[in-house]
């Protein structure tokens, strides 16, 4: 396994919830399960580190940060602001093509039964790139990757653990055939209410489900699965 396909797999199984939050992970554990020398551990772990996927806990290790209620919410608002943004200055060079490609990726979605739910989430993400890339703003499309870079843990969660996967196909469905209608406004509008509404039910659940840690690097016990292939 080499360094680039160690690290989008470590990142995918973060995703998935082999290593769920409260996960603490070193060098030594990684590289007997994923059969590797600790060299291309080690470079994986600190490429995830900076895009803010792990996070210390203590000396040697690094955590799985934990899902809180405050962070989603910073997120959901900090989309709310950038993604409307984007559609709008997307939407005068938003092609018949660009749009075709971005009802095939809604069509895969459907029709492939056999996609992770870490998969999903990256066409749905597509999805929405698709239409933003089409703003032509370089430095609001790399804010909004590194954005997602954060959203998607907890997008992925809320798809699992909430069963959102519908709802949201469907708003992505609606936003589509708004666009193809020229209908500007209300599309906004519904990318708006398709944000809020998601993010505002993900921080309910977390605070009920989900408390706050009270100190930088509380862990939790690793899922079944991960101990049976320690």
């Amino acid at each position: 396994m080499t360094k680039a396909s160690l690290y989008q797999q470590l990142k995918q199984d973060i995703r998935q919830g082999l290593w769920p939050a409260g996960s603490v992970l070193n060098q030594q554990k990684l590289s007997e399960y994923y059969q590797v020398s600790r060299i291309p551990v080690r470079d994986a772990l600190q490429q995830l580190k900076a895009e803010a996927l792990l996070v210390m806990a203590g000396k040697a290790s690094l955590m799985v940060p934990p899902l809180t209620a405050a962070e989603a919410e910073e997120l959901y608002q900090i989309r709310l602001q950038l993604e409307p943004m984007a559609l709008r200055r997307a939407f005068p060079h938003l092609t018949f093509s660009l749009l075709g490609q971005a009802e095939d990726l809604l069509h895969r979605i459907e029709q492939d039964q056999n996609l992770s739910a870490a998969d999903r989430g990256a066409l749905n993400w597509q999805f929405h790139l698709m239409l933003y890339q089409a703003s032509n703003c370089p430095h609001l499309l790399r804010l909004l990757h590194s954005l997602h870079q954060q959203v998607e843990r907890y997008l992925g969660f809320q798809e699992i653990s909430m069963n959102y996967a519908d709802t949201s196909h469907q708003e992505h469905w609606q936003l589509l055939e708004l666009l193809r209608a020229q209908q500007l406004d209300t599309a906004v509008a519904l990318l708006q209410q398709h944000i809020q509404q998601a993010g505002e039910l993900l921080v309910a659940h977390l605070r009920v489900q989900t408390p706050e840690p009270d100190s930088g690097f509380t862990t939790t016990p690793e899922s079944q699965t991960s101990q049976n292939h320690q």
